[in-house]
């Protein structure tokens, strides 16, 4: 009876996997095939496989160099957040603060307000300053909308932890930061790279402010695609659409299984030391 359990969680598990792989593995097979067999009745799944649609559209496109303006843009926007955001989480959880609840409640209420009505104001002002189509422009951009996510998911963390961890390092002659940086920090790595690959993934397939703030220089991936499918004159690029979502996707997949492991340790970390 305990097996044929086990057997019917793993059969469910597997089941729901292919349910949400499946969007992903039928964007990879379009990828691979010609434009007379992505809508052939009956469909055919396996076809003549082709390279046309990685090669075709993106010299035009430059998809590589919005590629590497998302990496760098994404990676010093999760950056800044969590430095950012995990100090001020830790604060609210830590110190003894009159309104610290009313301060954490009105940084959530902040996520709130329609990106559209903060994305213009943003755009004024650096156009006023002249920092239009620049990668600082979009990284502060995206900061203000992962902040609120890494002060509050960070919050949590912080106090499951016991304060005696860094009183006890206060002790011994730690100074606050010293205890912050050295004690709870690593005790927090697992809910801090959690919270790091959330806000890349956020920050990765955010569109609107990208397509504000940035003009050619700054422009990510999410635009370019956009881009590709507003482009109606060629009867749809479906193929080439579907090789920029793979090669879009890819890069999140090898940052999650890289880290990967460090989940892994600090579950397991947690489950030793507490």
């Amino acid at each position: 009876m305990v097996k044929t359990k086990r057997y019917l969680a793993i059969g469910g598990a597997v089941l729901v996997t292919l349910v949400f792989l499946y969007p992903v593995l039928y964007m990879v097979l379009i990828s691979f095939k010609l434009p007379r067999d992505i809508f052939s009745i009956p469909p055919k799944w396996f076809s003549e496989l082709t390279f046309e649609n990685y090669t075709s559209y993106f010299g035009q496109a430059r998809i590589l160099p919005r590629i590497i303006n998302t990496v760098i843009v994404a990676a010093g926007a999760a950056i800044i957040s969590m430095v950012a955001g995990s100090m001020a989480g830790y604060a609210l959880s830590r110190l003894r603060m009159r309104g610290a609840g009313v301060v954490a409640g009105l940084i959530l209420a902040s996520r709130a307000v329609p990106p559209i009505a903060l994305v213009v104001p943003m755009f004024l002002v650096a156009r006023r300053l002249g920092l239009t189509d620049q990668y600082i422009t979009v990284i502060l951009a995206y900061v203000t909308f992962l902040v609120p996510y890494v002060v509050w998911l960070m919050r949590a963390f912080f106090k499951s932890l016991p304060p005696e961890l860094e009183e006890a390092a206060m002790i011994d002659g730690c100074s606050r930061f010293g205890a912050f940086f050295r004690i709870i920090v690593p005790c927090s790595m697992t809910g801090m790279v959690s919270t790091l690959i959330y806000c890349v993934i956020l920050a990765w397939e955010e569109l609107l402010f990208a397509l504000i703030l940035t003009n050619d220089r700054a422009v990510t991936i999410p635009v370019a695609i956009a881009g590709m499918a507003a482009d109606t004159e060629k009867g749809g690029l479906w193929g080439p659409l579907a090789a920029v979502g793979v090669l879009t996707v890819l890069p999140v997949v090898i940052f999650a299984l890289a880290v990967q492991k460090y989940l892994i340790k600090g579950l397991a970390d947690g489950a030793t030391k507490g």
